[in-house]
């Protein structure tokens, strides 16, 4: 099925910002033995929208234009563990272990991004979801104002009559299996950046359930409402509302109908969904059935920008990723 319109704007629509900006963004990939990695690398390279940094041994063939980086051999390994063991010294961890473990390709790539070397890094070509993840917070952490990391997928619809011009972030769809009331509250205003940040526009929340205002009673239901009166208070502009069943936050009459009176019902372009369950089953069910294009899991809440790749990425799914990730380090920060 071809890619959605939406989906294909969007990707024009980045690169085309990315080529605005300068300097380039300098995105690190850690695992550059891979030939997705190297053909993704050469493309942006090519095409000039970042500057890619890939960590490894040159391997021999490769473009001479690329740029690499040995954690066996950089001088900057060194201090990548002086910064590490700042970061970890609490968990037991020795000087010399620090060193060791900022030898590990991932952390490097990872305390690249945290000392300034790099703006974002993109990983997992041949790695698992969660040691991305671990080596983004023990090396990256979170902004002071948010307590998790979470991620979102961007959805390209064929219906450009639903979210913005048929784009959707769905969030949290990949990490924090049960979130809390706070956590909950955490996700939403991450995503809500993302929102701004990728599509430059409002994000405009719904906060999702089984219920739409009051129309069914349990303590899942509870929680969202607890979220959505937390995210109130630490963002009153935010335009963000709930609870809603997905119907009534897509759907304008659905919207007009069961939460008559809101400005956010049947308008959203930003979907929360109540746990990872249903955000995970929620996606790939849009993917199935409706030919949408899910780009993801991209990472949020994090200081830096740090995100993941499927094992079994193409090419031009690490092209895309690299993309987003140049584009989530000139993000605003207004709610973190």
């Amino acid at each position: 099925m071809p890619l959605p319109a939406s989906a294909a704007a969007f990707l024009a629509g980045l690169q085309e910002r990315l080529r605005r900006l300068q300097p380039r963004k300098r995105i690190v990939f850690p695992e550059g033995d891979d030939l997705r990695i190297i053909a993704a690398a050469a493309r942006l390279e090519r095409e000039g929208l970042i500057e890619p940094i890939l960590v490894g041994t040159k391997p021999a063939g490769t473009a001479a234009g690329l740029r690499y980086v040995d954690p066996a051999t950089s001088p900057r390994t060194a201090s990548y563990g002086a910064l590490y063991y700042e970061r970890r010294r609490a968990k037991g961890i020795t000087a010399t272990e620090a060193v060791e473990a900022a030898r590990d390709p991932l952390r490097f790539a990872a305390l690249m991004v945290a000392a300034g070397d790099a703006d974002g890094s993109v990983g997992g070509a041949a790695h698992s979801t969660a040691e991305v993840a671990r080596a983004a917070l023990q090396c990256i952490g979170t902004p002071p104002k948010i307590r998790s990391a979470s991620s979102f997928f961007l959805m390209g619809l064929h219906n450009q009559e639903v979210g913005h011009h048929g784009l959707l972030l769905m969030a949290d769809c990949a990490v924090i299996v049960d979130p809390s009331a706070v956590e909950l509250a955490d996700i939403a205003l991450t995503t809500a950046e993302s929102t701004r940040a990728l599509l430059e526009v409002e994000p405009t929340v719904a906060m999702l359930s089984f219920s739409t205002k009051g129309s069914a009673t349990h303590k899942e239901v509870s929680k969202v409402v607890e979220a959505l009166r937390i995210i109130r208070a630490r963002a009153p502009e935010l335009h963000v509302d709930g609870e809603f069943q997905a119907d009534a936050a897509l759907l304008s009459h659905v919207g007009r109908s069961k939460a008559p009176g809101s400005t956010v019902a049947g308008q959203a372009n930003t979907l929360i969904f109540p746990n990872l369950a249903a955000g995970n089953i929620g996606y790939k069910l849009v993917e199935a059935l409706c030919g949408a294009a899910a780009m993801g899991p991209i990472f949020q809440g994090l200081a830096k920008p740090a995100n993941d790749l499927s094992r079994g990425c193409s090419a031009e799914d690490v092209y895309g990723v690299a993309l987003i990730t140049a584009l989530q380090s000139e993000g605003s920060r207004r709610y973190v």
